[in-house]
């Protein structure tokens, strides 16, 4: 492949700028983005953010119908480099979690898994039952990466475009994705560099 191929599909969750947000730092890596909407993923696209649907497809090089079960990323044959849910729904993750490819972002997370490619899943819930907790835990068994939308507030985000950064950063970082949306924790004293003086180690006071 001459560009990183990603599929990312996107729900009707919760949280559709992730997913845009995704859609843009992938763009801008040179990544060959391949997208699937859901039909309620557009609906939430509307009601949540200013962006039309047209928009969000244009960030991407191929855009599937949910319905399309013949499109090439259904098999895996189609080389990839891995894919992305994002927003993930509860019902999205139950039906990869059960093999039940019900249509195409199913059945390209199916693909992703059986081809030991890298799958990630961004699930947008709150509350967690039993049953989504089982649903993960089975993802996570079969290989699959499940990053939930967590606030870092060791970044220390001052804005939600921060914070929505910090989580897409760390999604690229799972697609082995080379990003600059946030700095990687060194620990609080930073790292040691060569030629310290000893009395530079010592702890500081008031770190706690």
């Amino acid at each position: 492949m001459e560009k990183r191929r990603i599929i990312v599909a996107m729900t009707g969750a919760s949280g559709a700028v992730l997913g845009i947000r995704l859609l843009q730092e992938l763009r801008s890596s040179g990544a060959e983005i391949h997208l699937i909407l859901s039909e309620w993923a557009q609906k939430t696209i509307a009601l949540e953010t200013g962006y039309t649907v047209t928009q969000v497809q244009s960030l991407a090089h191929a855009v599937y119908p949910v319905t399309d079960m013949a499109a090439g990323i259904s098999s895996g044959s189609f080389q990839t480099e891995g894919m992305a849910v994002v927003p993930c729904s509860m019902k999205t993750l139950a039906a990869i979690a059960n093999g039940f490819s019900c249509n195409l972002i199913a059945r390209a997370a199916d693909v992703t898994l059986k081809e030991r490619r890298r799958l990630l899943l961004v699930p947008r819930e709150t509350p967690l039952s039993s049953i989504h907790l089982r649903n993960m835990l089975t993802l996570t068994e079969a290989g699959a990466m499940l990053l939930p939308p967590c606030v870092g507030f060791y970044a220390r985000p001052q804005t939600l475009e921060d914070a929505v950064d910090h989580l897409v950063g760390k999604i690229l970082d799972g697609l082995g994705i080379p990003q600059r949306l946030y700095r990687q924790w060194e620990g609080a004293a930073g790292p040691i560099e060569a030629g310290m003086s000893p009395k530079s180690l010592e702890p500081r006071h008031g770190t706690r």
